[in-house]
């Protein structure tokens, strides 16, 4: 992850051979010659993918917002456009977009790169985007315990723009709302606002 050595899945790399394997076999079942030029290192250059874009598995979402500070702020604090990349756990297909995150702190603040790392560590495994959203919400709202958070999704999804309906640029939004951001209009809208600027 961003700032110190990346993570990898390390089940992925104690099963490199099976799973070079099981990649070459299937693309003989797709009707691929396996010893032509191109694909001589594709099983081992998808085994090292799968050791990155997997390497969630290794990290407890929770343990990435163990550090936190004292900080009597408690007006919205918002980090915007953290990418991200995963993979639908339905068709193991990629999608990717932004994570916009906003929290009202209630004494105590994560560092802005943590809440990276967390989106990180929830989005490198098989996932959905419904869970994705939820699922920082609610590691946000139990490790943090803000008086409130709100977490908004964007994701091109390739299971949908490459294949089945084919809708090259369509978009799926989520959120999810905890504490405040329920039972405030204003502030979910202040949030959405700010996200625009």
């Amino acid at each position: 992850m961003a700032g110190r050595k990346d993570y990898v899945n390390s089940k992925v790399t104690s099963n490199r051979e099976q799973i070079e394997h099981h990649v070459r076999e299937i693309l003989k079942l797709v009707g691929e010659n396996v010893e032509r030029e191109g694909l001589l290192e594709t099983p081992a250059r998808v085994t090292r993918m799968y050791e990155e874009i997997f390497a969630g598995y290794e990290v407890d979402p929770r343990e990435v917002l163990g550090v936190s500070f004292d900080e009597q702020h408690e007006e919205l604090v918002i980090v915007k456009d953290i990418v991200y990349y995963s993979q639908c756990e339905h068709h193991m297909a990629p999608f990717f977009g932004k994570v916009h995150i906003g929290y009202i702190p209630s004494g105590k603040i994560a560092g802005l790169s943590k809440l990276a790392r967390l989106v990180e560590a929830i989005t490198r495994r098989l996932q959905v985007q419904e869970r994705i959203t939820s699922q920082i919400a609610d590691i946000m709202d139990e490790e943090l315990k803000p008086n409130g958070v709100m977490v908004v999704v964007e994701g091109e999804h390739l299971c949908m723009c490459a294949r089945g309906v084919k809708k090259p640029g369509s978009k799926t939004v989520t959120s999810a709302v905890r504490g405040e951001f329920r039972t405030s209009s204003a502030l979910r809208s202040e949030f959405l606002a700010l996200l625009k600027q």
